[in-house]
C-alpha cells in the first residue's frame, strides 16, 4: 500500500511574522499564475493555501483598519482602504472555498490589501488631503 504525501507548506511560513510581505507575496503570483487544469493543485492543497491566505488577509485587514483610525474622518485619503476594507469583510465572512477560482480570489484580495498599505504609507501630494473647493485650476 502506498500513500502519496500531499506538498507541505514551505517552513517560510510557519517562521514568517503575520504581515511579513516577502513570502506571501511569492504566494499570491504563484496562485494568480495557475491555469486550470495544467498547474491547479489537488482541493487538499487548495484547502491549505486558502487557509494561510485567509488568515493572512485577516491580519492585513486588522493593521489597514488600525491605520485608517488615524486617518482624518473627511479625508479622501480614506475613502478606498474604507471601500477594500469593505470588500474584505465581505469575502472573509463568507468562508473561503477551497477552488482555484476561491484561492485565487484571496490572492487578489492579499494583493489589494498592501496596495491599500503601500498607498497609506506613501507621502501624498500637497492638498490631497484638503476638501475640493472647485476654484482648483481655476484662472
Amino acid at each position: 500500500m502506498t500513500t502519496h504525501l500531499a506538498p507541505t507548506v514551505p517552513d517560510v511560513f510557519h517562521e514568517a511574522s503575520p504581515l511579513e510581505r516577502e513570502p506571501y507575496m511569492s504566494l499570491v503570483q504563484a496562485v494568480l499564475a495557475w491555469s486550470v487544469p495544467e498547474t491547479a493543485p489537488r482541493p487538499r492543497d487548495c484547502e491549505q493555501i486558502a487557509l494561510l491566505l485567509a488568515d493572512h488577509a485577516r491580519a492585513l485587514a486588522e493593521d489597514l483598519r488600525h491605520r485608517c483610525t488615524r486617518l482624518p474622518k473627511s479625508g479622501s485619503l480614506r475613502t478606498l482602504p474604507e471601500i477594500v476594507l469593505g470588500e474584505a469583510e465581505r469575502r472573509l465572512s463568507t468562508g473561503h472555498r477551497a477552488t482555484v477560482a476561491g484561492v485565487q480570489n484571496l490572492a487578489r484580495l492579499v494583493r489589494a490589501l498592501y496596495e491599500r498599505l503601500d498607498h497609506l504609507h506613501a507621502p501624498a501630494p500637497p492638498g490631497l488631503d484638503r476638501p475640493w473647493s472647485g476654484t482648483e485650476g481655476a484662472a
